[in-house]
């Protein structure tokens, strides 16, 4: 299908090459070891600075419990890179410029990815996806949601 399906939670996770903001090429395999938030967002400089201002607020937390964050948009790297400038983020951005991606993750809509995050623990498998993003509290919802994975493994 032209949109794709998003991946069941308990899989691998969908691996993925992109060139982020400087164009250099990052995949899945360089995240495993630690945990992962994958936010897929409409376009950069749009109301998705609130999410990306949200997860920077939080960015010292996220590097204590062992979680990165990337983003991924159908936005050119030089589009991302001015984003991330304007409102220092420390993390990075991916280009799905293809789509071939928001395909594998079932984001994919006509113009613009559909506004969805994805969790992946350590192991590069996938343990929740949030459909409906709270612009305001994502960062630390997400957060919750990977203490909460924990518990149900029997990590803490």
């Amino acid at each position: 299908p032209l949109f794709g399906f998003a991946p069941e939670i308990g899989e691998k996770a969908p691996e993925f090459s992109l060139p982020d903001q400087n164009g250099k090429f990052r995949n899945m395999e360089e995240f495993i070891g630690n945990r992962l938030v994958i936010y897929f967002f409409p376009k950069a400089d749009t109301l998705d600075e609130q999410t990306s201002m949200g997860f920077r607020d939080e960015s010292e937390k996220y590097k204590k419990l062992g979680i990165n964050i990337i983003g991924i948009s159908y936005d050119s790297p030089k589009s991302l890179a001015a984003f991330k400038e304007k409102y220092d983020i420390p993390f990075d951005f991916l280009s799905d410029r293809d789509k071939e991606i928001g395909k594998k993750y079932g984001v994919n809509r006509f113009l613009f990815t559909a506004r969805k995050t994805f969790l992946i623990d350590e192991k590069g498998i996938l343990i929740d996806i949030i459909h409906s993003v709270n612009l305001h509290t994502h960062a630390d919802d997400i957060i919750s949601l990977f203490e909460l994975n924990k518990h149900k493994r029997g990590e803490i």
